[in-house]
This record gives C-alpha cells, sequence and structure tokens, in this order.
C-alpha cells in the first residue's frame, strides 16, 4: 500500500492544476479520474462518481461513444493531421465548416478554427479590430465585456472574463476592456422593479458606458447567451432585445460566446436563437466536439468578411492562425458529433428533459438553504442563502457552496461552486430520467450534509 500511494504521488507532483489552489492541492492531491462510462466516471479506486458538470460543460454524449473514437481513428489512418494556412485545408475541414454555416442561428458566411473558446474569443477580438481598422475607424479599440462574464484566460479574455481570480497576480485586466452589468435579476433587480424595468436600466447603463467612453473607441461588445461560469445567469427574455439597437447605432459588433450554451444545451441549438440575439461573429467550442478533442470556430457574417477579405488583399495575407487550426482529427470528431445530435435528435431529447430538470431544481429551492433556482434547457443553478426572506448571503469566508460541492463529490456526485455560492449542473445531454433523479438524491443528502455542518 506504501508503495501504491507514493506512485500515485509522483503521479501529480509535477503536474498544475488550473483553477487549484496549489499549495493546498500538494497536501490534498488531486481526484485522480481513470476512465468513465456515459454519465459517470470512475476514480483510481474504482469509485463511481455521476458527472453533473459534463466535465467542464462540454461531454455532451457521455464518456464513452464509440463513434466519436471510430471518427478519430478513422481520420488519424486517412489524414493524421495538416494545416490550413496559405491556401491548404484538410478535407473534412470543409465539410465541417459547410455544416456549421448551415446550423448557425443568423446567416454566417466563413468558419475560422482555434483549440479552445478562449483561443476564438481572442481571434474574435482580432477580427473587430482587424475590421474597424479596415474601415478606417482606427480608434475603435475597446471591447466591452460584462461583470460575471466569462470569456476565457489568454491576455485579451482574461480581460474580457469579468471575475477577480482570472485578474489577481496576472496583471489583468489589459487597457481597452470594459464591463457592463450582469443581468441577473435576482441579485441586481431592484426591489419592486420588473424584469423590462430592469432590462430597460441595464440598456441604460450599457449607453451610459458608451457614451463616456466615446462610441468612436469602442469595436465590440461580447456576450453568452447564458453567463455559465459567472453562476448560470439566464437573462430576462428581452435583454438581449433592448441592447441590440444599441450597439447598432454606435456600430459596435456583437460577439455571441456560445461556447457553453451551443450544440443543444438550452433546448434549441445555440442560446442566441431563446433570446433573439443576431451576433455579427459567433464563437462554439466544448460540446462542438462533445469535449473529446480540442476544437473550437469562429464563425463570421458575411457583412464582416467581406471588409477584412479587402483589408487582407491590401496586406498580401490575413495574417492570423494557428499550428493546429481546422486540425483534421479534432474536426472529424466533430462532424461526426453533429451527425449524432442530428440522428438522435437530441435537441427535442433536452426539451422533453428539461421539464423534470427543472421541477427537480424547483424542488430543491425550497430547502432553506437555497435562495432561488433557475435552469434553461440541460443547465441550471441554485444559488445558496443565509437568511431566504431577508435574502441574505453567505460570507465569501465561509466558502459554504465549496463545502457543499465536496459533499456532493463524497456522495458520487461532482459539480461546481461558482462565485457567490452558486452551485451549478449541467449534465450530459443524454443523461436517462432515472439517472437524473440520482443526480439530486446525491445532492439533498449534500445539503443535509452542509445545512448540518454550519448549523452546529
Amino acid at each position: 500500500m506504501e508503495t501504491e500511494s507514493l506512485s500515485r504521488q509522483r503521479d501529480y507532483r509535477y503536474y498544475i492544476n488550473p483553477y487549484t489552489n496549489l499549495k493546498a492541492n500538494e497536501t490534498s492531491g488531486p481526484l485522480v479520474i481513470e476512465r468513465g462510462q456515459g454519465v459517470f466516471v470512475y476514480d483510481e479506486n474504482g469509485k463511481e462518481y455521476l458527472e453533473g458538470m459534463s466535465g467542464l460543460w462540454c461531454v455532451s454524449l457521455g464518456f464513452s461513444e464509440k463513434r466519436l473514437v471510430q471518427a478519430a481513428e478513422r481520420q488519424m489512418k486517412i489524414l493524421p493531421y495538416y494545416h490550413s494556412f496559405t491556401g491548404k485545408v484538410p478535407a473534412v475541414t470543409l465539410e465541417l465548416s459547410e455544416r456549421l454555416v448551415e446550423m448557425a442561428p443568423k446567416p454566417m458566411s466563413k468558419v475560422l478554427y482555434a483549440n479552445s473558446g478562449s483561443e476564438s474569443n481572442d481571434t474574435a477580438v482580432k477580427v473587430a479590430w482587424y475590421y474597424q481598422n479596415a474601415l478606417g475607424r482606427p480608434n475603435k479599440k475597446k471591447i466591452i465585456s460584462r461583470l460575471r462574464g466569462y470569456h476565457g484566460v489568454t491576455i485579451t479574455t482574461g480581460s474580457l472574463t469579468g471575475m477577480d481570480y482570472a485578474h489577481k497576480g496576472f496583471d489583468l485586466p489589459r487597457p481597452n476592456v470594459l464591463h457592463t452589468d450582469a443581468p441577473h435579476f435576482f441579485r441586481e433587480g431592484l426591489p419592486s422593479e420588473t424584469e423590462n424595468e430592469f432590462c430597460g436600466r441595464l440598456a441604460d447603463s450599457l449607453e451610459h458606458l458608451i457614451l463616456k467612453e466615446k462610441p468612436d473607441t469602442i469595436a465590440a461588445m461580447i456576450a453568452e447567451p447564458i453567463q455559465g461560469a459567472g453562476g448560470v445567469i439566464i437573462p430576462p427574455k428581452q435583454y438581449f432585445r433592448t441592447i441590440q439597437p444599441i450597439l447598432r447605432k454606435y456600430q459596435i459588433l456583437l460577439i455571441a460566446d456560445e461556447v457553453i450554451c451551443g450544440f443543444g444545451r438550452t433546448g434549441e441549438m445555440f442560446g442566441s436563437k431563446h433570446f433573439g440575439i443576431e451576433p455579427d461573429m459567433m464563437v462554439v467550442a466544448k460540446q462542438l466536439s462533445s469535449g473529446y478533442q480540442p476544437i473550437s470556430a469562429l464563425l463570421i457574417s458575411d457583412a464582416v468578411y467581406q471588409v477584412i477579405r479587402e483589408q487582407s488583399a491590401g496586406f498580401g495575407m490575413f495574417g492570423h492562425g494557428y499550428t493546429y487550426s481546422g486540425h483534421p482529427v479534432p474536426a472529424a470528431v466533430a462532424l461526426e458529433t453533429l451527425k449524432i445530435y442530428e440522428e438522435r435528435n437530441l435537441v427535442e431529447r433536452v426539451r422533453e428533459l428539461a421539464p423534470r430538470f427543472a421541477k427537480a431544481l424547483q424542488s430543491v429551492s425550497s430547502h432553506p438553504l437555497i435562495g432561488t433556482s433557475r435552469s434553461l434547457g440541460l443547465i441550471g443553478a441554485v444559488e445558496l442563502v443565509r437568511n431566504k426572506t431577508q435574502k441574505e448571503f453567505f460570507d465569501p469566508s465561509f466558502k459554504v457552496g465549496a463545502h457543499l460541492v465536496a459533499r456532493a463529490q463524497e456522495h458520487g456526485l461532482i459539480l461546481r461552486v461558482l462565485p457567490g455560492d452558486i452551485i451549478a449542473f449541467c449534465p450530459p445531454l443524454i443523461i436517462s430520467e432515472s439517472e437524473m433523479d440520482e443526480m439530486f438524491l446525491r445532492f439533498e443528502k449534500a445539503l443535509e450534509d452542509t445545512t448540518n455542518h454550519f448549523s452546529s
């Protein structure tokens, strides 16, 4: 046993866990996941966990979809790698591009690939700058993001991310990034304020920011349909319809970050359809390949493409891309993933499961520790409160949400705590009704453990 323990220590001694307290992790060590089957994963000791977060919001088809493994194997045998530089492209990447343009909720023209949502969001910012420069607007450089928004961790996208943990110690945010209000009605709505009034107030705040900074300095705004990592914040229905006219008025591009919402998660193929979002560019990743291969894509409208096309002709080339942009193996897996979504009608399946999911969340929200619940499709959250009647929240130093998530893990359920003691749920789209019931049964056990711990 001692030899086995030392072996496990060597496994993680040289590894840095992202988004982890590195010092504490040296003592506790990571949870080492060894294999997966369906909606479950298993650690090195064989313990089972129901993956209530689809990994990182991405494993829509579960952890054992053979067709995706076979798609990768086939492509490895045919063409294991090729680039897309200097007018070349793998055939499978062209096929995927055509499919993505066909699926887009608003007409799009072209697709530009990267390896993660962070990189594609970073690319969207570069394209926005390139576009504004081409139109003779060299001062339009600022990007508006939102508080509680999550757009990645590159220098630019980490700046766009509207949460302190992405900034502290990294000299972020960098200049040219602005943050406006999050549409979080539960926390930010005023007493007696209706949702429509709330949307109007946020639109006024956005326009005030634009005028204060000067419209000719602002290139684009980036926004998630649902703010995932910021707290599963589902905006009021009128929110995007209220702010979009303001962006158009001041010639500010809109970038829809569909990294979490895309490909059926919300009960539509894209979250933009729920909220009437009409983006100039759209970023997808995660469920594009069910997380089986690293791939992301930036979809660009024809109006934007025609401008950057002419600009590239003047420069002699469009000087952007990555070694693995449009890599054929991830492209093949993504294409097979999209075929599975269509063949199994998974968007309709999400719609069928959504009422059961929402009812379960609503049921647990009667607990005194939970202030509210919300969901759309198969993404949802509960917010923990100290006093439900007075809507009093816990001091962050108590780490109530982190304690609950740790107890859930002890009960064989993986969830995620988000800033403000918000507990997120994002199960694989293939989850069965019985597995969903089991997920909430395990959560209720963790909830009771947490109640007992903080009331003792």
